[in-house]
């Protein structure tokens, strides 16, 4: 079976602190030939756990690594991996996954309000311009 999984549906089988739908989600996802896992999902996923579940930047980017190594799990790598850099440096994972998908569409400069997400993206040789 060829599944996309629900960001709840991730946050059941990682964090399990539901006993009854992570075992539900754990043998969906067992039975999954295919685990496509949109960009969304993961920035929504490391959002709650960081928010809702107080898992620290090292804790979320090893559960999204843990997620996305699996065999059966598609997602664009890239982008993992812009989300990631920004999560090891103390930024928020979707931050990583907007500057990486803007370039992808053309898009030269991000521009942002947020001073740390500037700050994290000029550290990594990308181009950004903080307003205001």
């Amino acid at each position: 079976m060829k599944v996309i999984a629900d960001t709840n549906v991730l946050v059941r089988y990682l964090v399990r602190d539901d006993p009854r739908q992570a075992e539900i989600a754990l043998d969906a996802l067992r039975r999954a030939t295919l685990l496509a896992v949109p960009l969304a999902v993961l920035c929504e996923l490391s959002w709650v756990l960081t928010r809702g579940y107080r898992f620290t930047p090292s804790a979320v980017a090893t559960a999204i690594r843990h997620l996305t190594e699996s065999s059966v799990v598609v997602s664009d790598t890239a982008a993992v991996e812009a989300g990631l850099a920004m999560l090891s440096q103390g930024g928020d994972f979707a931050d990583g996954v907007i500057a990486h998908d803007g370039s992808t569409l053309g898009g030269e400069i991000f521009l942002t309000f947020d001073r740390r997400a500037a700050s994290r993206l000029l550290a990594q040789g990308a181009a950004a311009e903080l307003l205001g």
